[in-house]
């Protein structure tokens, strides 16, 4: 039984791998896994990458792997890991310095008040229920707040949806979610900022879609594209835009 559930990981991280080398592995996530352990106790993403790395090389021991960033469970889309402590740090430090670009892909239902624009905002994570709100100078708890910005345009649209292509200039809480409810476009299947409805498997269609870097070893240029989860929405955008 063991054997068959490590020969099931390893396969389904393989067909998730979008690139690997000896000192970074990036992953398309399943919008219904966690990064890392949470209190839920499910087993997160990075436990399953170790196991890939483990069976495949037949490494003995533990698997160092280190977690770069992290997005929510309901989202779907690019995550990288360091596969040694010198690239998680210069990852670490890039990070900080802005010197990693990353763009997604959000489905509202509303069209935006502009088919292109650049949000800046202040955003407090609320522990108790983990959501993040937006604050005004002069509201309670606005000194702990945190600045976010993000630059968003419309590419595509259906009947009934739009697409946005979100490219994320700070790093906080629920960014994206929080600061397209805020505009009046909360994301598709999003109920916890402003969606009417659920999507069936928890998921929300927000998708991270890309991401550019310099290599911190090698130095050569990485850009990936991830390609959405396989459901019809997501399908017709894909198919629209070639």
């Amino acid at each position: 039984m063991i054997s068959r559930m490590r020969e099931n990981n390893i396969d389904y991280i393989a067909s998730s791998v979008l690139f690997e080398d000896n000192h970074i592995i990036i992953i398309n996530k399943r919008s219904s896994e966690i990064v890392q352990g949470d209190k839920t106790g499910d087993t997160p993403l990075s436990e399953k990458v170790k196991l890939y790395i483990k069976e495949k090389y037949e490494k003995p021991g533990n698997v160092y792997l280190g977690v770069v960033h992290r997005i929510d469970r309901p989202v779907s889309g690019i995550v990288i890991f360091a596969r040694t402590d010198k690239a998680l740090t210069r990852l670490n430090n890039m990070l900080r310095d802005k010197e990693i670009s990353k763009k997604y892909w959000a489905v509202v239902k509303n069209k935006p008040p502009a088919e292109a624009g650049n949000l800046k905002n202040y955003i407090k994570k609320n522990e108790a229920n983990n959501k993040s709100y937006i604050l005004q100078e002069g509201d309670k708890g606005f000194k702990e707040a945190q600045y976010a910005e993000l630059n968003y345009r419309l590419i595509a649209q259906s009947e009934q949806y739009y697409l946005l292509e979100v490219e994320l200039l700070t790093g906080r809480h629920h960014q994206i979610r929080a600061q397209l409810s805020e505009i009046g476009c909360p994301i598709k299947g999003d109920v916890k900022y402003g969606a009417n409805r659920t999507n069936p498997d928890a998921s929300i269609h927000l998708h991270a879609r890309s991401i550019r870097f310099i290599h911190p070893v090698s130095k050569q240029e990485v850009y990936i594209v991830a390609p959405p989860p396989a459901e019809s929405l997501w399908d017709y955008f894909r198919a629209i835009l070639g």
